[in-house]
């Protein structure tokens, strides 16, 4: 356990252990930042006794930085890491010379922003203005879960002018989280200047006026912080604690200067300051000669584990009926709340449940369902950290123009903190229908190829979409499941019973075959899968053999399946997707890696349409039936 606590104040003897050990931790500052040659010392110093007061009095285990009940430490803006770092290598998460030696150096764990694989540190971050969602999901974490355990996040001044910190702010003070307390660094300088001169911002009155309580105190008085998070802690209601202090404190031509927010000391300043605080100058030396040594530091593994679950009994539509994919999403998701009572499982909204199907999750268990209005970016970050609780399911439904392209950065980072959302994106491609160019996301499968552990998984019709949100549930890592809009007929096999009927269950990564045939491979996804089999049908009758592949999973194409596919004397994919960026470039890729000779063409959107119904907007970009037997008659006769 951590040796102090905000129980009771500090003993004279404990505020003297922590001012020694924020006076060599600010040694640490400087040794890191000079030998790396650069790094954050200014911000880092003026934020180290409140790192100093958090990782020394919160309930923390250095011994067992992953404790499931420890309180949770977010810091916001990443860059003053070396702050961060020295005041866990003084609470023995590990040994500060290993810090102070391999900061930001290839292959060392302590890279130039916070990192999750630090122990010790919660949240990867460095972009500012996500910290005080990460620090909300993780404080609903331990409403849905029962646990008692506080979470902290430190924040600086300059990311309060971000909209995504008033996101966060109102959603917190909204959701009631007492549990939850922001302490930000009140230097009041950014890298331009003095922050009232780049863009002012009216700490105490903003954070009052979205309904916190606002607690002022001298951040670097350590016994006086330590009493501002005691009384943060105690009031039962979201606190935020504004400390005020000074950039680069502790040595005299730092003080007070933009210039060392991102600069290292040189060598003689090194010497100067090390003077000034009384510290031995010749720790450079003996850290520039270890850092040639590898760090000894590993990294923590961040990979969020899955949950184990039931997932129920799946739902079955038979031929001839017809039903939206989004529906069958809401309707797996309320199956799930009934077959897992025991697991908490929380569904982020941002005003639009009845869109997209989650008001019956909300109806069955309004306990886990969490309204956040209309504030994407701190959903995303916020349902994020939110899955990173051991044993919680986190979903996450919106439009694609909102879940994936609007906050793409917040995904990129849930990507690195190895989060487990589970993302339910409806309103995807051309079949958004009238709400027209601003509302069609056609790059969902693009935006997420960039990422390097997203999986997203396409459903083409109402009972495929119901076994994949089963299996994406349990499933690790984050999955976004991305559909369209409009009610969809039941995809039939060549006997005319329901493929994805009674006995199929979902494989990630599977391609499944609609039709047999020797003339050209069709390989299709999501919302077109159906007219795509049709069109099959419609060629059959004129003698034109159409073997159909219906892929779901196009980030991550079967081998075997695809092999199969390249015998074909033609390959072409059709999507409701950019033509350049989707499955389409998936089929592409493989091909080429493969060294295949198999001609490929590539049918899809190849540019933004006007409002109008689906069906009519997916038969101008050539995706109905008509055009697609068309496109396909050309093709072959060339």
């Amino acid at each position: 356990m951590s040796q102090m606590g905000f129980g009771t104040s500090l003993t004279a003897q404990e505020l003297q252990v922590l001012e020694d050990q924020a006076l060599q931790s600010r040694g640490h500052i400087l040794t890191a930042t000079s030998v790396a040659g650069s790094g954050h010392p200014g911000g880092s110093m003026s934020s180290l006794e409140i790192y100093t007061v958090l990782y020394s009095c919160a309930n923390l285990r250095p011994d067992e930085p992953r404790w499931p009940m420890r309180d949770r430490v977010v810091i916001s803006h990443g860059h003053t890491s070396p702050g961060a770092y020295a005041a866990l290598g003084a609470n023995r998460f590990f040994p500060a010379e290993e810090f102070t030696a391999h900061f930001r150096q290839a292959e060392s764990v302590f890279e130039g922003h916070v990192e999750r694989s630090v122990p010790g540190i919660e949240w990867s971050s460095g972009n500012l203005g996500q910290g005080l969602s990460a620090g909300l999901g993780l404080a609903l974490g331990a409403r849905l879960t029962g646990a008692d355990w506080h979470t902290f996040v430190a924040m600086s001044d300059g990311e309060q002018q971000k909209g995504q910190v008033g996101e966060a702010r109102r959603a917190a003070a909204k959701e009631g989280l007492g549990n939850l307390t922001a302490i930000v660094d009140w230097n009041h300088i950014q890298i331009s200047g003095r922050t009232e001169d780049v863009m002012p911002v009216h700490l105490s009155e903003d954070w009052a006026a979205d309904g916190w309580r606002v607690i002022e105190c001298d951040g670097h008085d350590i016994a006086a912080l330590h009493e501002a998070l005691r009384d943060a802690i105690d009031d039962g209601v979201p606190s935020v604690v504004l400390a005020r202090t000074v950039i680069g404190k502790g040595v005299s031509f730092m003080e007070g200067k933009e210039e060392f927010h991102g600069r290292g000391l040189r060598a003689e300043e090194f010497a100067r300051a090390m003077g000034e605080l009384g510290l031995d100058a010749s720790v450079l030396d003996k850290a520039a000669i270890r850092r040639g040594q590898p760090c000894l530091v590993a990294a923590l593994e961040h990979q969020t584990p899955p949950v184990s679950i039931d997932a129920g009994q799946n739902r079955t539509l038979e031929a001839g009926e017809k039903a939206d994919c989004r529906g069958a999403w809401g309707g797996a998701l309320v199956d799930l709340a009934r077959a897992n009572p025991e697991v908490p499982i929380g569904v982020l909204d941002c005003d639009l449940a009845v869109s997209v199907k989650t008001d019956g999750f909300a109806a069955e268990r309004p306990a886990g369902f969490i309204q956040l209005g209309v504030g994407e970016h701190n959903a995303a970050t916020a349902g994020g950290a939110l899955s990173t609780v051991p044993g919680v399911l986190s979903f996450w439904s919106d439009f694609g123009a909102f879940g994936i392209d609007e906050v793409y950065n917040q995904q990129r980072l849930n990507d690195i903190n190895g989060a487990a959302l589970k993302l339910a994106v409806t309103h995807c491609g051309l079949d958004v229908g009238e709400d027209g160019k601003t509302h069609q996301c056609i790059d969902y499968v693009g935006a997420l190829r960039n990422c390097y552990g997203w999986k997203i998984i396409v459903p083409a019709d109402a009972n495929q979409t119901d076994r994949a949100v089963r299996t994406m549930a349990a499933m690790q890592g984050n999955v976004a499941l991305a559909m369209g809009r409009s009610k969809l007929p039941v995809i039939v096999d060549a006997s005319g019973e329901a493929l994805f009927g009674a006995d199929y269950e979902f494989q990630y990564g599977e391609i499944v075959w609609a039709r047999e045939g020797s003339d050209v491979c069709v390989l299709t996804m999501g919302t077109v899968a159906g007219v795509t089999v049709s069109a099959a049908d419609v060629l059959a009758e004129d003698g034109i053999s159409v073997e159909v592949g219906i892929v779901a999973c196009p980030l991550s194409l079967d081998h075997d399946a695809m092999e199969y596919a390249a015998n074909a004397p033609l390959i072409v994919t059709v999507e409701d997707h950019n033509v350049a960026s989707g499955l389409g470039a998936s089929v592409a890729e493989w091909l080429a890696t493969q060294e295949s000779g198999t001609r490929l063409v590539r049918i899809g959107v190849e540019s933004y349409q006007s409002s109008g119904a689906s069906s009519d907007i997916l038969a101008r970009a050539g995706l109905d039936v008509s055009g697609i037997v068309d496109r396909l008659r050309r093709e072959l006769a060339g």
